[in-house]
């Protein structure tokens, strides 16, 4: 869980209590702001209270006696009417004052900025006496920036040909340079159900318990996944590749001649790519054909430096 902390309310920065690196739990308080403005606005605001409930009094005291001396023919039933409807405009009055106080009494609330869940602090970008502006016409600063880092997900793209293999709830295996050797299980939580058709890669998320704290988000990390047997491939240098007006060939050597079989490929690794059919583990393979190279030609195998030195 990853998220930025805004300030609500404009002022300036008191103070600040915690800084980056910092563990905190749901509920601190992290930074405190001063706000003169909000504060005169709110005091403002109370006193046009007062005097919308002075008059509301007022307003009620002579609807009541007009309405006492309509009763009795008095007064006219017009005259009534306007004092009554003076009380209930002189309330709904008091009601639009009150809602006014209270929302300036919530914008003072957020004088205090707090923990919104238990994390640590990855940023802090404001220091004491920095400006506060939350206003909406105006671009804001994020004050602190929050991850909770006890779960960690991690996203990897897999590619269209295993999206198959990878079914929520099963496990990866995690491993980064700093820790050669060492490698960590997570659990497939989810995966976004649709083929990416710039890379053709299904994202996956996959969840590490890092109770630990061993593992920093924003890490690049290499995902591991066991994929079903009948998912078999071979890994060829690139140069073996073929290209022809009838589609991609790789040149094997079968019988002492060479022979272009069609191939499909799976991953570009760049000075490698993958071969999902087409080839046998067992195939001799023709590096760096000739473009001439046609089924039939006869081939030389040379020897290995490892047989030849021992002939």
């Amino acid at each position: 869980t990853d998220a930025p902390i805004f300030a609500r309310t404009n002022g300036y920065v008191k103070s600040w209590h915690v800084d980056i690196g910092a563990r905190v739990r749901k509920g601190q308080l992290l930074a405190e702001i001063e706000t003169p403005e909000v504060d005169q606005q709110l005091q403002q605001a109370r006193a046009d209270l007062q005097t919308a409930q002075a008059n509301l009094r007022q307003a009620e005291i002579t609807a009541d006696r007009w309405e006492a001396l309509w009763k009795t023919n008095s007064v006219s039933k017009q005259e009534t009417d306007v004092a009554v409807s003076a009380f209930h405009a002189m309330k709904a009055t008091v009601d639009s004052n009150t809602s006014n106080v209270r929302r300036l009494e919530e914008l003072q609330g957020f004088q205090k900025i707090y923990a919104p869940f238990d994390g640590v602090i990855t940023a802090r970008n404001t220091d004491i006496g920095a400006l506060i502006n939350s206003g909406a016409s105006t671009p804001t600063q994020e004050l602190f920036h929050l991850a909770a880092i006890n779960i960690l997900r991690v996203f990897v793209a897999v590619p269209q040909l295993y999206a198959q293999a990878v079914r929520p709830g099963a496990t990866a295996f995690l491993t980064l340079d700093e820790f050669p050797g060492k490698t960590f299980s997570g659990t497939i939580a989810r995966n976004s159900n649709s083929i990416d058709p710039a890379s053709r890669t299904l994202l996956v998320e996959v969840d590490v318990d890092n109770r630990s704290g061993t593992l920093l988000p924003g890490a690049y990390v290499s995902v591991h996944l066991k994929l079903p047997q009948s998912v078999s491939s071979v890994t060829l240098p690139a140069n073996t590749l073929l290209f022809r007006s009838e589609g991609l060939r790789v040149g094997v050597v079968r019988n002492g001649r060479a022979q272009l079989v069609p191939v499909t490929i799976g991953r570009d690794y760049g000075n490698s790519v993958e071969v999902v059919t087409g080839l046998q583990p067992t195939d001799p393979v023709i590096i760096n054909p000739s473009d001439s190279l046609i089924d039939g030609t006869a081939v030389r195998v040379n020897p290995s430096p490892a047989q030849a030195t021992a002939k």
